[in-house]
Protein backbone atom coordinates (compact mmCIF):
# COMPACT_ATOMS: atom_id res chain seq x y z
CA UNK A 1 0.00 0.00 0.00
CA UNK A 2 1.46 3.47 -0.83
CA UNK A 3 2.44 5.52 1.60
CA UNK A 4 0.85 8.98 2.21
CA UNK A 5 3.21 11.60 0.96
CA UNK A 6 4.01 13.13 4.81
CA UNK A 7 4.28 9.61 5.88
CA UNK A 8 7.02 9.16 3.22
CA UNK A 9 9.17 12.47 4.13
CA UNK A 10 8.28 11.38 8.32
CA UNK A 11 11.59 11.31 10.12
CA UNK A 12 9.81 10.93 13.62
CA UNK A 13 11.56 8.72 15.90
CA UNK A 14 15.01 8.94 13.91
CA UNK A 15 17.99 10.61 15.69
CA UNK A 16 20.01 12.33 12.78
CA UNK A 17 23.86 12.94 12.90
CA UNK A 18 25.06 16.27 10.90
CA UNK A 19 28.58 17.33 11.24
CA UNK A 20 29.38 20.73 10.65
CA UNK A 21 25.58 20.90 11.59
CA UNK A 22 26.98 24.73 12.93
CA UNK A 23 27.84 26.26 9.63
CA UNK A 24 25.47 27.42 6.76
CA UNK A 25 24.56 24.30 4.98
CA UNK A 26 25.04 22.03 8.06
CA UNK A 27 22.58 23.77 10.22
CA UNK A 28 20.28 24.64 7.00
CA UNK A 29 20.49 20.65 6.68
CA UNK A 30 19.60 20.23 10.26
CA UNK A 31 16.65 22.68 9.76
CA UNK A 32 15.64 20.34 7.56
CA UNK A 33 15.61 17.14 9.73
CA UNK A 34 14.43 18.89 12.72
CA UNK A 35 11.38 19.70 10.92
CA UNK A 36 10.61 16.50 9.83
CA UNK A 37 10.65 15.33 13.40
CA UNK A 38 14.42 14.00 13.79
CA UNK A 39 16.31 14.65 16.97
CA UNK A 40 19.78 16.04 16.48
CA UNK A 41 22.96 15.70 16.90
CA UNK A 42 25.01 18.24 15.50
CA UNK A 43 28.93 19.02 15.50
CA UNK A 44 31.63 21.99 15.00
CA UNK A 45 35.17 22.07 15.83
CA UNK A 46 34.62 23.95 19.22
CA UNK A 47 31.80 23.37 21.64
CA UNK A 48 30.55 26.80 21.60
CA UNK A 49 29.81 26.76 18.08
CA UNK A 50 27.65 23.74 18.43
CA UNK A 51 25.84 25.02 21.59
CA UNK A 52 24.95 28.18 19.61
CA UNK A 53 24.14 26.43 16.66
CA UNK A 54 21.97 23.91 18.89
CA UNK A 55 20.16 26.68 20.84
CA UNK A 56 19.16 28.12 17.30
CA UNK A 57 17.89 24.87 16.13
CA UNK A 58 15.97 23.52 19.46
CA UNK A 59 14.16 27.56 19.20
CA UNK A 60 12.88 27.35 16.15
CA UNK A 61 11.71 23.69 15.99
CA UNK A 62 11.14 22.54 19.30
CA UNK A 63 13.77 19.68 18.75
CA UNK A 64 16.08 17.54 20.93
CA UNK A 65 19.74 18.54 20.08
CA UNK A 66 22.55 17.53 21.24
CA UNK A 67 25.67 19.45 20.43
CA UNK A 68 29.04 17.74 20.24
CA UNK A 69 32.49 18.80 19.65
CA UNK A 70 34.76 17.15 16.99
CA UNK A 71 37.55 17.28 14.87
CA UNK A 72 37.04 14.72 12.23
CA UNK A 73 40.89 14.32 11.26
CA UNK A 74 41.14 12.30 14.54
CA UNK A 75 40.15 9.21 14.58
CA UNK A 76 40.09 9.29 18.26
CA UNK A 77 37.92 12.28 18.20
CA UNK A 78 35.61 10.57 15.75
CA UNK A 79 34.99 7.97 18.04
CA UNK A 80 34.53 10.08 20.88
CA UNK A 81 32.09 12.04 19.11
CA UNK A 82 30.17 8.63 17.84
CA UNK A 83 30.13 7.01 21.07
CA UNK A 84 28.45 9.78 22.99
CA UNK A 85 26.06 10.50 19.46
CA UNK A 86 25.12 7.02 19.78
CA UNK A 87 24.93 6.79 23.49
CA UNK A 88 22.21 9.99 23.50
CA UNK A 89 19.07 8.12 22.33
CA UNK A 90 20.82 4.62 22.24
CA UNK A 91 20.16 4.62 17.97
CA UNK A 92 21.54 6.66 15.12
CA UNK A 93 19.67 6.54 11.54
CA UNK A 94 21.02 9.32 9.85
CA UNK A 95 24.63 10.53 9.45
CA UNK A 96 25.39 13.52 7.33
CA UNK A 97 28.82 14.23 6.67
CA UNK A 98 29.13 17.82 6.18
CA UNK A 99 31.93 18.71 7.96
CA UNK A 100 34.93 20.09 5.52
CA UNK A 101 36.72 23.02 4.37
CA UNK A 102 39.81 24.47 5.71
CA UNK A 103 41.50 25.75 2.49
CA UNK A 104 44.14 26.62 5.10
CA UNK A 105 46.29 30.06 4.50
CA UNK A 106 48.51 29.55 1.30
CA UNK A 107 47.51 30.61 -1.85
CA UNK A 108 45.06 28.53 -3.49
CA UNK A 109 47.61 27.52 -6.57
CA UNK A 110 48.76 24.13 -6.59
CA UNK A 111 52.77 26.10 -7.72
CA UNK A 112 52.43 28.00 -4.71
CA UNK A 113 50.48 25.99 -2.03
CA UNK A 114 51.83 24.50 1.25
CA UNK A 115 52.14 20.86 1.40
CA UNK A 116 50.89 20.84 4.80
CA UNK A 117 47.43 22.71 3.98
CA UNK A 118 47.40 20.20 1.04
CA UNK A 119 47.84 17.22 3.40
CA UNK A 120 45.00 18.78 6.04
CA UNK A 121 42.46 19.89 3.26
CA UNK A 122 42.83 16.26 2.24
CA UNK A 123 42.84 14.78 5.70
CA UNK A 124 39.73 17.01 6.51
CA UNK A 125 37.34 16.34 3.38
CA UNK A 126 38.24 13.06 2.60
CA UNK A 127 39.54 10.94 5.57
CA UNK A 128 37.59 12.88 8.14
CA UNK A 129 34.62 11.36 6.67
CA UNK A 130 36.06 8.18 5.87
CA UNK A 131 36.49 7.82 9.47
CA UNK A 132 32.96 8.80 10.39
CA UNK A 133 31.71 5.88 7.98
CA UNK A 134 33.59 3.98 9.90
CA UNK A 135 32.33 5.04 13.51
CA UNK A 136 28.64 5.11 12.34
CA UNK A 137 28.13 2.22 9.87
CA UNK A 138 28.75 -0.59 12.35
CA UNK A 139 26.30 0.89 14.49
CA UNK A 140 23.53 0.83 11.74
CA UNK A 141 24.38 -1.86 10.35
CA UNK A 142 23.82 -4.08 13.65
CA UNK A 143 20.47 -3.01 13.40
CA UNK A 144 19.65 -3.56 9.61
CA UNK A 145 19.05 0.20 8.55
CA UNK A 146 20.25 3.30 8.54
CA UNK A 147 20.87 6.62 5.93
CA UNK A 148 24.38 7.56 5.49
CA UNK A 149 24.25 11.03 2.76
CA UNK A 150 27.92 12.45 2.35
CA UNK A 151 28.60 15.95 1.30
CA UNK A 152 30.69 16.16 -1.68
CA UNK A 153 30.72 18.98 -4.56
CA UNK A 154 30.49 20.19 -7.99
CA UNK A 155 34.40 20.49 -7.31
CA UNK A 156 34.06 16.59 -7.69
CA UNK A 157 33.08 16.48 -11.48
CA UNK A 158 34.46 19.92 -12.95
CA UNK A 159 37.05 21.35 -13.46
CA UNK A 160 37.40 25.61 -12.51
CA UNK A 161 37.71 28.48 -14.89
CA UNK A 162 40.15 30.39 -12.36
CA UNK A 163 39.86 33.51 -14.22
CA UNK A 164 36.26 33.87 -12.37
CA UNK A 165 38.01 33.72 -9.14
CA UNK A 166 41.22 36.01 -10.46
CA UNK A 167 39.46 39.04 -11.96
CA UNK A 168 37.49 39.67 -8.50
CA UNK A 169 40.52 39.90 -6.41
CA UNK A 170 39.81 35.57 -4.82
CA UNK A 171 42.16 33.38 -3.98
CA UNK A 172 40.16 30.38 -5.50
CA UNK A 173 39.66 27.35 -5.31
CA UNK A 174 42.88 24.64 -4.56
CA UNK A 175 43.53 21.69 -6.34
CA UNK A 176 43.33 19.42 -3.04
CA UNK A 177 39.66 20.42 -2.71
CA UNK A 178 38.92 18.89 -5.84
CA UNK A 179 40.80 15.76 -5.13
CA UNK A 180 39.37 15.10 -1.92
CA UNK A 181 35.09 15.88 -2.93
CA UNK A 182 36.24 13.44 -5.95
CA UNK A 183 36.97 11.28 -3.49
CA UNK A 184 33.93 11.42 -1.39
CA UNK A 185 31.95 10.49 -4.80
CA UNK A 186 33.83 7.68 -5.24
CA UNK A 187 33.54 6.54 -1.75
CA UNK A 188 30.10 6.88 -1.44
CA UNK A 189 29.53 4.58 -4.34
CA UNK A 190 32.01 1.80 -2.95
CA UNK A 191 30.25 2.68 0.40
CA UNK A 192 26.84 1.70 -1.02
CA UNK A 193 28.09 -1.31 -2.54
CA UNK A 194 29.44 -2.65 0.90
CA UNK A 195 26.83 -1.40 3.09
CA UNK A 196 23.43 -1.65 1.04
CA UNK A 197 23.50 -5.83 1.71
CA UNK A 198 23.14 -4.51 5.39
CA UNK A 199 20.70 -2.32 4.99
CA UNK A 200 22.27 1.29 4.72
CA UNK A 201 21.54 3.62 2.09
CA UNK A 202 24.24 5.66 1.16
CA UNK A 203 24.46 8.52 -1.03
CA UNK A 204 25.61 12.37 -1.53
CA UNK A 205 24.85 15.66 -2.45
CA UNK A 206 27.06 17.52 -4.65
CA UNK A 207 26.24 21.39 -4.15
CA UNK A 208 27.28 24.38 -6.13
CA UNK A 209 28.30 27.18 -5.20
CA UNK A 210 25.79 29.13 -2.67
CA UNK A 211 25.43 32.71 -1.79
CA UNK A 212 26.07 35.34 -2.37
CA UNK A 213 26.78 35.69 2.11
CA UNK A 214 30.29 37.99 2.05
CA UNK A 215 31.20 36.98 -1.54
CA UNK A 216 32.52 39.96 -3.96
CA UNK A 217 29.66 41.05 -5.83
CA UNK A 218 31.23 40.36 -8.75
CA UNK A 219 31.82 37.09 -8.34
CA UNK A 220 28.00 36.60 -7.53
CA UNK A 221 27.17 38.13 -10.84
CA UNK A 222 30.16 36.13 -12.79
CA UNK A 223 28.81 32.30 -10.64
CA UNK A 224 25.28 33.58 -11.56
CA UNK A 225 25.68 34.34 -15.05
CA UNK A 226 26.85 30.64 -15.68
CA UNK A 227 24.23 28.99 -14.17
CA UNK A 228 20.99 28.06 -16.30
CA UNK A 229 18.38 29.12 -13.45
CA UNK A 230 20.55 32.71 -12.92
CA UNK A 231 21.51 32.31 -9.42
CA UNK A 232 23.86 30.98 -6.48
CA UNK A 233 22.22 28.51 -4.26
CA UNK A 234 20.05 29.85 -1.92
CA UNK A 235 20.62 29.29 1.85
CA UNK A 236 18.01 28.75 3.96
CA UNK A 237 15.83 27.14 0.92
CA UNK A 238 18.15 25.02 -1.92
CA UNK A 239 19.46 22.07 0.37
CA UNK A 240 16.94 21.06 2.26
CA UNK A 241 14.74 19.27 -0.46
CA UNK A 242 17.71 17.26 -1.41
CA UNK A 243 18.83 16.11 2.70
CA UNK A 244 15.04 16.01 3.26
CA UNK A 245 14.51 13.07 0.38
CA UNK A 246 17.76 11.28 0.85
CA UNK A 247 17.73 11.38 4.64
CA UNK A 248 13.49 9.95 4.77
CA UNK A 249 11.63 6.71 3.52
CA UNK A 250 11.20 8.70 0.24
CA UNK A 251 14.76 7.33 -0.98
CA UNK A 252 14.47 4.08 -0.04
CA UNK A 253 15.20 1.92 -3.42
CA UNK A 254 18.39 4.91 -4.01
CA UNK A 255 21.64 4.44 -3.25
CA UNK A 256 25.13 5.00 -4.15
CA UNK A 257 23.91 8.12 -5.92
CA UNK A 258 25.47 12.09 -6.42
CA UNK A 259 22.25 14.31 -6.13
CA UNK A 260 23.92 17.20 -7.75
CA UNK A 261 22.27 20.83 -6.86
CA UNK A 262 24.01 23.60 -8.34
CA UNK A 263 21.19 25.25 -10.50
CA UNK A 264 22.57 23.45 -13.17
CA UNK A 265 26.46 24.90 -13.29
CA UNK A 266 27.89 21.41 -13.71
CA UNK A 267 26.25 20.91 -17.13
CA UNK A 268 26.11 24.08 -19.00
CA UNK A 269 29.25 24.73 -21.04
Amino acid sequence: MMKSVDLTFDLAGSVAVITGGAGHLGFDMAEALAAAGASVVLSSRTLAQANKAAGRLRKKHRTAVLPLELDQRSWDSVQRFATAAIGWKKHVEILVNNAGGGSGQTAAHLFKRAPADIEDLIQTNLVGPIFCCKAFAEHMAARGRGKIINIASIAGLVGRDRRMYTRNGMNGQPIDYAAAKAGVIGMTRDLAGLLSPLGIHVNCISPGGFGPRDLPPGFVADYSDRTPVGHMGRDGIDIKGAILYLASPASDYVTGHNLVVDGGFSIWH
